[in-house]
């Protein structure tokens, strides 16, 4: 096989920290490399270098049999044939679709004028190639996050890359989505194109990876053809342990009969519609169903985040009236939100500061001054208790890992000691070891009674956590599935609408 990138010996380092280990990288033409490993382990520090981001402190990049020794800056990447898309999107939305793709690139004429005839024409044949049913001329802020993904990597893909780094690329995809940005890096592949892929979701190395490499603390662990390893492999190679059960197991059965939140009839017009459930006390209560389905919508607004037409609320049997964020937090209700960077954590204040948000009332005195040394003995605490990897608790939360964040959100939210906990995508983003310990801390809130519901659209991550899942399609509840009965085939069959002979078991379920 023809080698068409090797890194040789790559380290990078920054004050006090060697983000990249000696690490050495083959990767072949028409192939696709997984690269994984834990948040800190170099992955992204690796790429950043391959792709002209960051220059390395030793080693040398190799491009079809030529040395290049270190890029310049990313631009000279990409004019070689290296480009990356990154989780965090660079387009800009007061833009079409079209000024997005071929920024700085667009075709011109007379007096060196963008010619915009024959700039929407190439870029609806560019469009077309990939079977993308857009209008060139549409504004980048009308379009859906999924699409925004598909777009940033369609705009790496124009400069017909020899190399493409995808960073997580499908974070924010439906599944539908994600099947169909498969089904063109296979298309590319096949075209000659090579691939290395970033992910945390071990299913899509499976999936759509050629050959999987490992990292951990900085070094290269190990790279195995994909045929040749498990999921259960490559966990121990990431964790450097092994991990038997990822979603570990219950020590302690939920309530049967004591219902902690009831829902009923909750309506909002074309969001959801006569949406009704229990949930038990010390039960882990998953929500399921494609994305725009209404499972996220149905959490907010029973947290008092977005609104509603009609239903009501009945917490430990009374029925209570959640009008705002305040309201929920009143009556210990947390939401924890799926977007923590955008909705969930102050990420310029410091790791002590997030940790006692939402219950600083707790450490303020009647004159309204707060109690520091009570704060800080608090977050010391937080920190032990829930393992969270931090030098000090005074610094930025920006600066942890995306494993570490996830804990420091639960963390806060934990703090108003709350009955019910609705948990959007608990794993979005972080790494194995850390997914571990979230799973953990949910089995451990459950048991001591505390209802649990979680929406997550990873349907391995529900079937080992939960128990009882709820499905949605457009906004209703098709039925529930009870543990026993679990199985990825039944569970899609009712996120797709598809209602068969067991309706009036699944329905039953969902009470």
């Amino acid at each position: 096989m023809e080698i068409i990138l090797e890194a040789k010996n790559i380290s990078k380092s920054y004050p006090g920290v060697l983000a990249v280990d000696n690490v050495s990288l083959v990767l072949y033409k028409g192939e696709i490399l997984a690269l994984i490993g834990e948040n800190g382990a170099g992955k992204s520090t690796l790429i950043q270098v391959l792709g002209g981001v960051q220059k390395p402190n030793s080693g040398q990049i190799i491009l079809k049999g030529k040395p290049v020794v270190v890029f310049a800056s990313s631009d000279q990447a990409i004019r070689v044939g290296i480009s990356m898309v990154f989780q965090e999107l660079s387009l800009v939305d007061g833009l079409s679709i079209a000024e997005n793709i071929f920024a700085n690139r667009q075709p011109v004429g007379m007096l060196n004028k963008i010619d915009w005839r024959k700039l929407y024409k190439q870029t609806q044949e560019f469009l077309e190639k990939f079977n993308l049913d857009l209008n060139p001329r549409t504004l980048v802020k009308n379009l859906t996050m999924g699409q925004k993904q598909i777009l940033e990597i369609l705009k790496a893909i124009s400069t017909s890359p020899k190399v493409l780094i995808l960073d997580e690329p499908t974070s924010a995809l439906t599944e539908r989505e994600r099947e169909y940005l498969f089904e063109n890096i296979r298309m590319l592949r096949e075209q000659g194109m090579s691939f290395i892929y970033i992910t945390h979701k071990l299913s899509e190395v499976f999936r759509i990876a050629d050959r999987v490499m490992v990292m951990r603390d900085g070094k290269k662990i190990g790279s195995e053809n994909v045929n040749d390893v498990n999921e259960k492999d490559l966990i121990s190679m990431m964790v450097g342990r092994k991990i038997e059960n990822l979603y570990g197991a219950r020590k302690k059965a939920f309530s049967e009969t004591e219902t902690i939140l009831r829902v009923e009839g909750f309506n909002r017009r074309n969001v959801f519609q006569d949406v009704s459930f229990e949930l038990r006390k010390g039960e882990i209560l998953g929500f399921a169903g494609l994305i725009g389905a209404g499972r996220t919508e149905v959490g907010r607004a029973i947290a008092g985040i977005d609104p509603k037409d009609s239903g009501r609320i009945n917490l430990d049997g009374k029925e209570v009236k959640i009008n705002n964020p305040k309201d929920a937090i009143i009556h210990n209700i947390a939401y924890i939100t799926e977007d923590r960077k955008a909705d969930g954590l102050f990420e310029s204040m410091a790791l002590r500061d997030n940790i006692v948000a939402p219950s600083v009332e707790k450490f303020t005195s009647v004159a309204g001054f707060l109690n520091h040394k009570e704060i800080n003995q608090y977050a010391d605490r937080k920190v032990r208790d829930f393992n969270i990897a931090t030098t000090s608790i005074m610094k930025k939360v920006l600066y942890l890992s995306g494993g570490n964040q996830q804990k420091v959100l639960v963390t806060m939210w934990m703090g108003i000691q709350p009955i019910v906990i609705i948990f959007d995508d608990p794993t979005r983003g972080v790494d194995v070891g850390s997914k571990a310990e979230i799973y953990k801390i949910l089995r451990e809130t459950a048991a001591r009674g505390v209802g649990i519901i979680m929406i997550s659209s990873e349907l391995p991550e529900l079937i080992g956590v939960c128990d009882r899942i709820l499905i949605f399609h457009r906004g209703r509840i098709m039925g529930g599935i009870l543990r026993q009965d679990f199985s990825e085939e039944r569970i899609m069959t009712l996120a797709a609408g598809i209602v068969n002979a067991e309706r009036s078991h699944s329905t039953s379920s969902a009470r």
